[in-house]
């Protein structure tokens, strides 16, 4: 950890973000491991030259994040010095792709409506006639008892009357498809792209202003190449990294 660290005041970015955001930069790059003791408030100021309280917003920033542990009479530690990977492949399933990482997960749905389809999800589930619906579905993820995604999805209410039903019933929507005669399906493209987190993310992923969010807005298609669910995930970018897998010279 470097000796002295500067800070660049009237940036437009607060000091306090500017400090949590250098100690999970080094968190991140192994100058720090899960369990280890944090440096003193007293060392912390010192080091980036501001009074203590400063320190302590950005340490409580990141013990709100998850990033930090905070014990009383002890100090503040490492809580979480990995993030979890994403892959993003031809079968993308979250829960399949966390299950080896973490030993809990859990998907809570959050909100559910029947709606008129915004224009982007009219164009990206082909849905032409004026008198389409959708199901729109607000769900968070937990892994290991800590908020790892929020998703906006979007699926064909005519095509799929009972989604809702069967998505609730069981919570996963591979099966929810099964049940409405979907037996496969794949991702066709992952767009992703980076901004500050939202009102909702910040209550529900249990952020604090200023932090970054990583979008992902995906496309699955059944095997005949057809839209059955388009979505805009949410990630925190402190827990989350994504893993591009390339396809197979034998993949469509």
């Amino acid at each position: 950890m470097a000796e002295t660290t500067k800070i660049a005041r009237n940036s437009g970015v607060a000091v306090w973000r500017q400090i949590a955001d250098e100690i999970r930069r080094e968190i991140k790059h192994g100058h720090f491991k899960r369990g280890e003791k944090l440096p003193p408030e007293m060392t912390l100021a010192a080091r980036f030259g501001v009074n203590r309280h400063t320190v302590r917003s950005a340490i409580a920033a990141l013990t709100q994040e998850g990033v930090l542990r905070a014990e009383q009479g002890r100090g503040t530690f490492i809580a979480n010095a990995k993030r979890l990977t994403y892959p993003i492949s031809k079968r993308t399933r979250m829960s399949t792709s966390l299950a080896e990482q973490i030993t809990q997960q859990e998907r809570v749905i959050l909100a559910h409506s029947i709606d008129k389809p915004s224009a982007e999800v009219a164009h990206a589930l082909q849905l032409n006639d004026e008198t389409a619906q959708v199901h729109h579905f607000e769900t968070l993820s937990i892994a290991d008892g800590q908020p790892v995604s929020m998703s906006d999805s979007w699926f064909d209410q005519q095509r799929f009357p009972q989604f809702d039903e069967f998505y609730k019933a069981s919570g996963s929507v591979t099966q929810a498809l099964k049940q409405s005669g979907i037996a496969d399906y794949f991702r066709k493209s992952t767009l992703i792209s980076a901004q500050h987190a939202n009102g909702q993310d910040l209550l529900h992923l249990k952020l604090t202003p200023g932090a970054i969010v990583l979008t992902a807005q995906s496309l699955n298609v059944d095997t005949n190449g057809v839209p059955v669910e388009y979505s805009a995930t949410r990630f925190p970018a402190d827990r989350m990294e994504f893993s591009i897998e390339s396809m197979s010279l034998n993949d469509d």
